[in-house]
This record gives C-alpha cells, structure tokens and sequence, in this order.
C-alpha cells in the first residue's frame, strides 16, 4: 500500500516496530527526527524487511529477505515513484540473506536512485572476502554512516574507504526535560531506595549476570540498593515458550538472595515509559560482554538522561565515557563493577556531576540534530536539495510557565531547573509580557490572561514614584535589594515601556482592566522617559511609546517620540560614515532595535530623514549579519567594533529574536519580500542552522538554550533565552498565516500607522 504525497520521499529499509529490535527502533527514532525538523519538505517511507510478510502491510513496501526474486522487484516499484530522491539502507549483516547478506546486491543493481548506508556493524580485521563485500556495497553509493569515530576508522583502515565519503552521526537520543533522580523516582514510589538500572532485549550478550553478581557487595554498602533490570528477552531467544536465558538470571536472584534488590520489569516500554525509568537512576550498568560491539543504543539513552554509568570497555563507551561521566571497567570483572558503583553510592556530588556532564555532552546527538547531520549528506546526494525546508517546531510554553511563579518570571535555570537564588528582573517580566501578549493575540488563549497579569503586576511593583523602574527583586524577601543599584536600569526601564505599550495597543482584546493598569504605569512613566539617553533604551521605549500610540494617539508621546529619537539621529550623524551607517563605533546586542526605532518614528512623524536612516542602518546591519547567505549572530566575545574584524562566536538567543523582530517591523511597514526571507533564515539559527548544526530550543519544553559557543551549546535555559526564543516563534507563525497577504502599514490623519 503506497502512500500519496507530493513531498521528496526518502525509503528506508530496515525492520520497523512493532518488530522489536534495536534496528527496527533506531529507524523509527531516526525517521521521527527528520520528520520533526524536516517534514514541511520531506517524506520518509519505509521498506519494511521481514522473513515473513503480513497479509495486509502497512507500510509503502514490503521485502520479504528470504526471497531472492523480490529484491529487484522492490527496486523497480522504488525507480517507479518519482518523488522518491534517496534510499537508505540500514545494515547489519544479518537483516538480508545470501553470503553476508549479498542478496542485496540484486536490488542495488536495480535501484536507479542515489543510495546510502548506515553500517550498525563494522567488524574490524575482516578476511578478504567480508572486505571485498563492504567495498562493493559501498561502490554503489557516494555516503554511507556509521556511528562512532572508531567505526570510521575501521572502514577507512581496515576496507580502504575513502573517509570523505563516511559521515559519523552518533546514536541518536530523546530530549528530556532534566530532572534529579530524587524527583523523578517519586513515579514509582522509589524514593527511598538506591536505584541501578540496566535496560534492553535480554540475552547473553548482555551479560546481565556480572550486575547481579556484583550486587551483595553494592548491597553491603547500601542495603537499600534495587537493581532494575527493565525489558524482554529477545523474542529470538525464546524456544516453545521457554525462557532459559531469564530463567537463568532469576535463577541467580535466588541464589544469591537478591530477591529483595532485583526487580524484573518484563515488558517492552514505550520510550517515554523507559526515559522516566532512566532519569530514576542513580547508577547505569552496562555489562555488555562483546568486545567488538561498535555502538550501544542502551548505553546512549542512559548517559542522555543524566545517568552516571559504570561501564564494560567496548569500542562505544571506551569512545564517548570520560572519566567525567562515568567509569569504565573490564568486561565480566564483578569486583571492578562492585567496586565502581560502590564509589559512585558514597557520593553524590560527584554522581550529581556526571549525571549532568553526561547529559550535556549527548544533548548533541539527539534525534533532532542527528537529523541536521543526515540531511546535510542527503543533500549532496539528491536532486534539487534546495528545496528541502526547515519545519516549525510547536508552540510549546510549557518552559516558560514551569519558570513563572505567583511573583514573576525567574532569571536563570540550571538545564531545566529554575534557579530560585537568581530572582526576578524587571527585564525578564517585560519580555515574558510582550510574549504572553502575542501568543494571547495569535490563540485567544485564556490561561494565557493570568500569566499577563502576573508579569503586568511585577512591572508595577518596580515603578517608583517618580515614574522610573527598579529592575531586581529577592525570591527570598521580595523586596528590592542592593543589585539594583549595580545596574546600567535605562534598558530595563524602556523594555518596561515597549510591554506596558504592548498591553495598550491590545485594548480591543485584553480585559479592559489590563488595559487600564499598563496605560496607568506607562502614563506616570514618560517624564522619566522623555530623558532616556543610551540608543538601545531609546530604541526600546519608541516601541512601547509607538505601540501605545497606534491604539490611544496622543500628541504627548509623539513629542516625545521625536525628542527620543532626535537623539538618536544626532548619534547616527556622529558615528556613521560611507563604510560605517551605525549609531556606534560598534555592533553589540540587541542592533536591530536602532534601525526599528528610526522607523517608528517615520511612522509617527513622517520625516524622511528618519525613514533613509532606518533603511540605511538596517541595510548595513543585514550586511553584517548575513555572510554568504547564512546568517551569523554578532559575538558577545568582544563584539564588532568599527575598522576591525568581527569576533567569532558566542551567539546568544537575544540577538537572533531582535533582529526577526526588527525584520518583521520593516516587512510590515514596507512588505519588501527580502525581509521576510531573511527572517526566516535567522530563524533557521534556532532550528540548526548554525556552525554547530544543533538546535537552540528544548522541543519538549519550549525552553531556549542560553548561547551557541565555539564547541557547545549552554543548556541552561534561562528567561531571556527562553522568552527571545518563544518571541520569535510567534512572530513566525503569524508570518505562516499571513505569507499569502501582506497587509503593509499605513498612515491615518493623526499620523498613526494603523492596518489597512
């Protein structure tokens, strides 16, 4: 049964669930992640490998392995679609039938459409003729992967593969929103015990037995210990009903009267059932005995759910496990395994710590960034790559309301954890306030009106009489403390303006009381604001000042407008040359919000001079921003200073939500359609276009990583982040909902820009 679509497809052959095995799994997971970052564009197909069919397939092909005939049928119903651009084969030797499986040459030999490989086994030292196999597989395709450095080595060393053809893409894992063990074992009523783990298909290869019989010494040291040993046995494995390999190991339980330390949970569990298992466990074991195993799916769900692991030596963990995250022992070696565990019980901080290093080393490899590094082969494969687009992750806010309690938004997070020592800032609440404002006017949202309030309210709490704004709050005493002394507070103090401004210019919408409090506190604050000297404050009070004049014209805050921005024309004037169309002798955060502060005043006033500005500033910005059609973030390392060259990274949310911002303000004003596409590449930053090639956001969550640095991306996901992050996807699912029309801003007799 063929699906219908107009997409690129990409087929996969492989087994696929409910077939339970560690490939059939890898290729859903894989599947799924390009589908999450890819499908706007993208198809994925399967081509199911079964030795037995079923009678009503479900997928768009079926080829049954043990039949030689149909490996070139399946080829020809594959050369017959023409939106299939790409085959993958995932590989191990066992899945196709013949001598080393070389029944798949008779479909290779067919199949007219570029192919590549994922190799799940590469054994080294091959004779001859496993050599001579694994080069002809790979003289019918350009790219093939393999998932560990070593592996790569081996193809390169051991079969004489060119290594520009092998991309390594480490096994795959699911985000999770991090949690302590102590949190995430109150599920299953665990709390009160020591918990080790071990997960997968059960057989020997596993091993199972060193855990077990290292247990009485770990039980010695921590009598409430309880070893988990979660999943099936290979369905291969068990004959009439008989599971000896089970037997065997429960045999052991008994002997060594663990019965009160061992709990078989004998299921197959759904992976988000098996992550929550993970994230409650204090100690991973992984006694794999085969020396020759190239990559462990298990071993690499465990590390990327903060599990610190006691190790046996195979190529994958002798790869990726640093003493940092965990410990590796000989394989079989019961006392190394007792003796590691036992270390590991007998502290926690240094368990806190690997857990943590662990789970930030594999946040790299998830599903989602794995998907980034196989298109970015795919592409140099397949016809027209061009057209393959980024897809928009959902709106997900559950981050951001985890990080707001009944006074504000907290300031920082550890990973997922919000950080209550770090209090709140007026910053912080001003951003979330315009977010929550947007994302109320894109859904009608009423959970979202309480979130408004409470950031509306930690706005007034900080106005102080004469009208300005303190920007720092304890969580402890909720009072305003000594930090806010500390601060440069003008930008803080016009971000406040820009939300109280946000809330005004939503009064057809908003409770009129809402309304009413923001116009209140943004009225009281304008002698202070007509005074505002530094250009990113005067860039963000005109928004909020701007915003609040669209829905309520006043002459007042027009003045004031012009006096602001009158300002900021006479820095421009200081500063700008025929090289240099800035208002400093330096790029650093939040640029975009100069050009758009220009703009608005054109909108209120109707100066020309205003309106080159904004469109000469904006220009030379977008000429620092965007190199060889690939957006770059300016660097907080050092900025970008006038007459030198610019830093190199050190990229952080903010700067990639202001600049779509300001890109959105002028696609408005003037609908030139290059400020809509490159909105959409600066978002692309987000979704993994960036040196990197990993994604910003927590797709779980909704939570936004706190910078893209050299060789790693900062999992904390603080407010700003999180906020800038959200702020930007709003702004781009209206930009989806209105790509058909373009409704521009126009000037009504007051001098209000208002929708036409």
């Amino acid at each position: 049964m063929k699906t219908i679509s107009n997409k690129s497809k990409i087929v996969f052959l492989s087994t696929f669930p409910p077939t339970q095995c560690g490939i059939a799994t890898y290729t859903q997971d894989t599947i799924k992640g390009i589908t999450d970052v890819y499908g706007k564009s993208i198809s994925c197909e399967i081509c199911e490998l079964v030795k037995e069919p079923a009678a009503a397939p479900k997928h768009a092909y079926t080829l049954n392995t043990t039949n030689r005939e149909e490996y070139a049928k399946i080829a020809e119903e594959i050369n017959a679609d023409e939106n299939v651009k790409l085959v993958h084969i995932q590989h191990e030797f066992g899945l196709f039938s013949g001598n080393y499986g070389d029944y798949l040459l008779d479909f290779l030999n067919v199949l007219k459409k570029p192919v590549t490989y994922t190799f799940h086994s590469v054994i080294p030292n091959p004779n001859n003729e496993l050599r001579d196999f694994v080069k002809l597989l790979m003289s019918y395709s350009n790219a093939g992967f393999v998932m560990t450095n070593r592996s790569k080595e081996i193809l390169v060393n051991d079969y004489e593969i060119d290594e520009k053809i092998i991309t390594c893409v480490p096994h795959g894992t699911h985000i999770v929103i991090y949690e302590t063990p102590e949190n995430a074992k109150e599920k299953f009523g665990i709390q009160d015990r020591m918990v080790l783990s071990t997960f997968g298909l059960l057989g020997e290869g596993k091993n199972i037995e060193t855990g077990l019989q290292a247990l009485p010494k770990i039980i010695e040291k921590a009598p409430n210990a309880l070893y988990l040993i979660i999943g099936k046995t290979h369905p291969n494995l068990i004959k009439d009903g008989v599971d000896t390999y089970r037997d065997k190991l429960e045999g052991i339980v008994a002997d060594l009267n663990l019965k009160d330390n061992v709990r078989f949970i004998n299921e197959y569990l759904d992976t988000d059932e098996l992550l929550e298992y993970l994230k409650a466990t204090d100690i991973y074991m992984f006694t794999s005995k085969d020396p020759n195993q190239a990559v462990s799916g298990t071993f690499a769900y465990a590390m990327s759910c903060a599990c610190p692991i006691v190790a046996s030596k195979i190529p994958h963990t002798k790869e990726v496990l640093t003493p940092d995250s965990g410990i590796l022992v000989d394989i079989g070696d019961v006392d190394q395994f007792a003796e590691a565990a036992i270390k590991l019980i007998a502290d926690e901080n240094l368990r806190n710590e690997m857990g943590i290093n662990g789970f930030t080393k594999m946040r790299a490899s998830s599903w989602e960034n794995a998907a980034i590094t196989h298109m970015n082969t795919y592409k140099k494969l397949i016809e027209k790559p061009a057209e393959i687009k980024h897809s928009y992750p959902p709106i997900q806010l559950r981050h951001v309301k985890k990080m707001t309690t009944d006074l504000g938004i907290i300031q920082f997070s550890k990973i997922s954890i919000p950080d209550l020592d770090s209090g709140y800032t007026l910053d912080d609440n001003a951003r979330a306030l315009v977010a929550f404002c947007m994302h109320y006017k894109l859904t009608q949202d009423k959970d979202d009106l309480g979130y408004i309030l409470i950031y509306l309210d930690f706005i007034l709490r900080c106005q102080k009489p004469k009208g300005n704004f303190i920007n720092y709050v304890d969580q402890e005493n909720r009072e305003h403390i000594e930090q806010n002394a500390e601060v440069n507070l003008e930008d803080s103090n016009a971000r406040a303006i820009w939300a109280l401004g946000t809330v005004v210019s939503m009064t057809d919408i908003l409770p009129e009381a809402i309304v009413k409090k923001a116009s209140k506190c943004l009225l009281n604050s304008l002698k202070w604001a007509e005074n505002i000297q530094s250009p990113r404050s005067i860039g963000f009070a005109t928004k909020g000042l701007y915003l609040y004049h669209t829905a309520v014209p006043n002459l007042y805050i027009a003045a004031i407008i012009n006096k602001l921005n009158a300002k900021l024309l006479a820095n421009y004037e200081d500063h700008a040359s025929e090289e240099w169309k800035w208002f400093e002798n330096y790029l650093t955060y939040g640029n975009g919000v100069l050009p758009e502060s220009m703009l608005y005043a054109y909108l209120v006033t109707n100066k020309p001079v205003y309106k080159k500005v904004a469109m000469d500033s904006l220009d030379f910005l977008l000429s620092k921003t965007f190199v060889n059609k690939n957006f770059k973030v300016i660097s907080n390392n050092g900025w970008y200073h006038k007459d030198s060259e610019p830093q190199e990274y050190g990229e952080q949310p903010i700067d990639v939500s202001y600049t779509i911002q300001t890109l959105n303000s002028f696609y408005k004003a003037f609908s030139i359609p290059e400020y809509k596409h490159k909105m959409k590449k600066a978002f692309d930053w987000f979704l993994g276009k960036n040196h990197l090639n990993q994604i910003m956001y927590n797709p779980v969550s909704g939570g936004g990583y706190d910078g893209l640095e050299k060789e790693n991306v900062n999992l904390n996901q603080g407010a700003e982040s999180t906020v800038c992050y959200l702020t930007a996807r709003l702004i781009m699912e209206n930009l989806k909902m209105s790509d058909t029309k373009v409704i521009p801003l126009i000037k009504s007799r007051s001098g209000v820009a208002i929708n036409s």
